[in-house]
């Protein structure tokens, strides 16, 4: 196919040899700047990179920070990590990405019908979570304890696009700042300054009350029985029913508004939800036995403390980074960045005799 480039109007064309026109990154941005809402974030008024680049022929800012994450090594360890239920027996439990695929469903959904940045919103959702530890949150909570810092998972996703994700220097993934405000403020008491990080703040919640209450329900950790009677009643009583009430609701509330918001009841109902879900799934003792979360600990422990002793066993890339930020700086990325089954294996071939595997 032979590219043609004409001027007309300010907008790049190109047609192929049978004069059919294709779009390229300036149409596509004239094109958001016509149509979206004014309230949507577009990525030719992108507040930009640290590091300038040269713009893509044909994806927008926004579409190339998403193509970024997507492809990063990062984004491919979610699909080995554990978000609720550890060491599930079962193939169709949710792992730290299948979570966040949904997160991008339930996300785009809202911005498409908000007539907001569909883009700015994937890409947002799809590195929300590139910094959670291995074995969920209980890996994040160990971590946590033992380093010096402290352990937040929002603040290690911006770490990982920032700095970890590079193949020849301490650019990272070099994203907009759009995408990097998104993903840190995406939990906690932070609020992005983009709407379409507002949607995928909600969207997250959204998405894992309900599919671990999916969850729960197939591996007989609750029975509908135990759920609320008040969150049956508002937001439904099937799984696809309780999204799609839940979107509904919050589609409703943000037409034409500077802001994200649900109804109150909606707002008040879920919160009540998500505290029963502490209650009787993320605390259970049948989602996560004393000996499995004591286990756990000792591997996040015992693997932290290893190569803080031993930095010169960390890969060459964090030695790196342990020499420019220290080693236990250094030591966290690589613990947090690890797999459930990596941190296993590593643990394993450490402090397990080998005539006892």
């Amino acid at each position: 196919m032979r590219l043609r480039e004409e001027a007309e109007d300010s907008v790049i064309l190109v047609s192929n040899k049978e004069g059919v026109r294709m779009l390229l990154r300036e149409d596509l941005e004239k094109r958001e700047i016509e149509i979206l809402s004014p309230f949507a974030c577009k990525s030719a008024m992108s507040r930009g990179r640290a590091v300038p680049e040269e713009k893509c022929l044909i994806r927008t800012e926004f579409q190339r920070d998403r193509d970024r994450i997507i492809h990063s090594k990062s984004f491919r360890r979610l699909m080995h990590k554990t978000q609720v239920f550890l060491a599930p027996e079962g193939d169709h439990f949710r792992t730290r990405l299948t979570h966040t695929i949904e997160v991008s469903q339930i996300a785009r959904t809202i911005a498409r019908s908000l007539n907001l940045n569909e883009d700015l919103t994937e890409a947002i959702a799809l590195g929300h979570d590139l910094g959670h530890t291995p074995f969920g949150h209980n890996g994040e909570e160990i971590l946590n304890m033992v380093h010096p810092g402290g352990f937040e998972h929002n603040i290690q996703s911006l770490r990982v696009v920032d700095v970890l994700e590079s193949s020849s220097s301490r650019n990272g993934m070099n994203l907009t700042e759009e995408v990097r405000d998104g993903i840190v403020n995406h939990t906690g008491g932070g609020k992005p300054f983009t709407l379409e990080g507002q949607i995928v703040k909600i969207s997250d919640r959204i998405a894992y009350i309900n599919h671990d209450i999916d969850d729960a329900l197939r591996s007989n950790v609750i029975s509908m029985e135990d759920i609320p009677s008040s969150s049956l009643k508002l937001f439904g009583y099937s799984h696809r029913e309780r999204i799609d009430n839940m979107v509904t609701d919050v589609i409703v509330n943000s037409q034409d508004k500077e802001e994200i918001l649900q109804s109150k009841e909606f707002r008040l109902e879920l919160n009540d939800l998500r505290n029963f879900m502490f209650a009787h799934v993320y605390k259970s003792s049948r989602v996560k036995r004393e000996e499995d979360l004591a286990k756990v600990e000792v591997v996040i422990k015992s693997l932290y403390k290893y190569f803080l002793k031993n930095t010169e066993k960390l890969p060459s890339d964090l030695q790196e980074i342990a020499r420019i930020d220290g080693a236990g700086e250094a030591v966290k990325d690589y613990v947090a960045g690890m797999t459930d089954r990596f941190a296993l294996n590593i643990y394993t071939e450490l402090f397990v005799p080998k005539s006892w595997k």
